[in-house]
């Protein structure tokens, strides 16, 4: 098993392999090397070589927001999908304008899309967020079927739930980023409870 998040050397990240864990990934020459082919496919290069002007230009400078524009622009994209919760919308809203503004065409589908109630895929009264009989269930396939129809050229997703963007992604066909992801106690920004995991979490995480 790998192991990089234990991993102190870095060795990789200098090209040296003789700095590394016994187990580094880094060593599997059979893999590297079909990922390295795999670079070499049209659109995947497209992404790696924008991706990593976009890193060398807006690191430290630009915004998430930024760079994202700044990605599409260069990958040529002109129909941006955009998924959202329905608890961002006001987000969603000016983050579409700013796109918007940038010439993009923006095509943006609400997480509770179609109006189907919880109870369809056998969620009880009970287990639902305000005991509701006919709460409405967040519906991320609806989202990405609905932006394939659209033939998006590439998709934002914001504030998803846990599991609901990983619908989103499974089913989504155009290549995708995210903006930002759901944690409503952290104001989304969930890398605040790995910050304080061994201080004011630790002990809901440890």
């Amino acid at each position: 098993m790998y192991s990089c998040a234990n991993c102190g050397l870095k060795g990789c990240s200098e090209g040296d392999l003789d700095k590394t864990l016994p187990n580094c990934p880094s060593k599997e020459k059979n893999i590297q090397e079909e990922a390295k082919k795999l670079y070499l496919e049209e659109e995947n290069q497209k992404i790696a070589h924008n991706a990593a002007i976009v890193e060398a230009e807006g690191y430290g400078v630009k915004t998430r927001v930024e760079e994202i524009i700044s990605f599409a622009k260069k990958c040529e994209y002109k129909r941006i999908g955009l998924v959202f919760c329905m608890g961002l919308i006001n987000e969603a809203k000016c983050f579409a304008d700013i796109l918007k503004h940038h010439g993009f065409d923006i095509i943006s589908v609400l997480c509770k899309n179609g109006g189907i109630e919880k109870s369809y895929i056998g969620i009880k009264d009970e287990e639902k967020i305000l005991d509701e009989c006919d709460e409405v269930m967040c519906n991320p396939i609806g989202q990405a079927l609905l932006l394939n129809e659209q033939n998006t050229d590439f998709n934002v997703i914001l504030g998803l739930c846990v599991g609901h963007d990983t619908l989103a992604m499974k089913y989504l066909k155009a290549p995708m980023t995210t903006l930002a992801v759901k944690d409503r106690v952290t104001g989304h920004d969930p890398l605040v409870a790995i910050y304080l995991a061994n201080g004011y979490y630790k002990k809901k995480l440890f």
